[in-house]
């Protein structure tokens, strides 16, 4: 992620964009309307060239289908996360369903998009995407966060429990800052992802559940008891132990 892209958010043609998609009509579409938008496009029309293209080139975001040649989009996801390189990534796919949709945050893509989809909707998304992928303009000067012995840095984006460090990805840790910094209180779906994600995917999203799975199973790898907790209709609260 190059430097500066809360500016650059709002100026695409500094922009950066890889689209991987072997749909060739589909590919060179979005890379003319992304065009059109400001932004510079590359495009790449398998798994292989995709991976290597997102490792070694300068991009703020990956538009990325799954069903690919050679490797699938999951596994182009899932080996840029091993990396841990945090590329953020839109996944599109023609699998709608609710599990499908939950195998592609699982393998650490940033957002999920199914076929057909709206080119409004799937711009929308991007642009959220990058929004989120910005550094808070005032994350310099915040004072860390601390619950119990979870410490959370948002100046330094960086989590302890005791002396232990978890490691996490941008959007668990924007998840688990929010959460801290309202510890206590009744932070309900909708609150939740727009703050996190910039929109509501609505009541079906599972995208909020794998991510509280995600931080649940650090946290108790590192030995935190349960902080996290579900409020049967409403969402999730963080709470002293």
């Amino acid at each position: 992620m190059r430097v500066g892209l809360c500016r650059r958010a709002c100026h695409p043609g500094d922009v950066r964009l890889l689209v991987v998609e072997d749909e060739q009509r589909l590919a060179r579409a979005l890379q003319r309307g992304l065009a059109a938008e400001g932004f510079v496009v590359d495009l790449a029309h398998d798994g292989p060239r995709g991976l290597d293209m997102a490792r070694h080139g300068d991009y703020d975001a990956m538009i990325l289908d799954v069903m690919l040649p050679g490797l699938s989009g999951y596994r182009v996801v899932r080996q840029l996360r091993a990396e841990r390189h945090w590329l953020p990534v839109l996944m599109l796919s023609a699998k709608d369903g609710e599990y499908d949709q939950a195998d592609g945050l699982d393998c650490g893509a940033d957002d999920y998009l199914t076929k057909p989809f709206s080119y409004i909707v799937l711009l929308a998304r991007l642009r959220a995407l990058l929004r989120r992928a910005a550094p808070p303009p005032d994350a310099s000067g915040d004072p860390p966060l601390q619950v119990a012995e979870l410490r959370v840095d948002p100046a330094a984006r960086r989590v302890w429990w005791a002396a232990e460090e978890l490691q996490l990805s941008k959007t668990e840790f924007d998840l688990l800052e929010l959460l801290a910094r309202n510890e206590g209180l009744a932070l309900d779906h909708s609150t939740v992802y727009e703050r996190i994600w910039g929109y509501d995917f609505g009541p079906d999203s599972k995208n909020l559940p794998v991510y509280i799975g995600y931080l649940r199973r650090k946290l108790a790898a590192a030995g935190a008891p349960p902080l996290i907790h579900t409020l049967r209709g409403v969402g999730y609260t963080l709470r002293k132990p």
